[in-house]
């Protein structure tokens, strides 16, 4: 099977976040039509709320599995739609919590990604998921070990819904995604 995006997201609407550092949140993504201009800081038309926490150069892009993604639907008994977890990208094909720290990924023609760490669950992330109808969600996301990744970007250009993801380097003895949120 061919890794590859299957829904490119960016930001729908700013939502209040009153336990949240800035106020507000920009956890509320959804899939868009056509490509998508990917810079230094991410996807045009996307919002980083928080950028010491949840963006800047080094977390530029969240990537989220479709497997692991599919996992959670079938765990919490509802949908998980592309963007649910905050995701900008929703792959198949690739084991994202597998990839290494340093891997680059080349999606599409042009642009190339480095994975850079965890993605690391926070309160306001369980308050999307559910707040108390899904007490606990933090400490079960990380108890399942399959956070998604953080990417920088390489090189900018266009990604959009079925652009192939090809790994271009993977360092020899960096440690994976879930090796980093573990401890490892």
């Amino acid at each position: 099977m061919t890794a590859q995006v299957l829904d490119v997201c960016v930001v729908h609407q700013l939502l209040p976040d009153p336990g949240g550092r800035a106020g507000v949140t920009a956890i509320d993504k959804r899939p868009v039509d056509g490509p998508v201009k990917v810079g230094p800081y991410g996807l045009y038309r996307d919002v980083q709320a928080d950028r010491k926490h949840h963006g800047g150069l080094d977390q530029a892009v969240y990537v989220y599995a479709d497997e692991d993604a599919r996992r959670w639907s079938a765990e919490l008994g509802r949908d998980t739609p592309p963007g649910w977890f905050g995701e900008n990208l929703r792959t198949t094909g690739i084991d994202v919590s597998g990839a290494r720290i340093g891997e680059r990924w080349q999606i599409g023609a042009k642009v190339v990604v480095e994975v850079t760490k965890p993605r690391i669950p926070c309160q306001t992330f369980a308050r999307w998921v559910g707040g108390d109808d899904e007490r606990g969600w933090v400490k079960r996301f990380a108890q399942a070990g399959r956070p998604g990744a953080y990417l920088r970007i390489v090189q900018g250009g266009k990604v959009s819904a079925g652009d192939e993801i090809v790994v271009v380097d993977r360092p020899a003895g960096a440690l994976s995604i879930a090796e980093v949120f573990a401890g490892g």
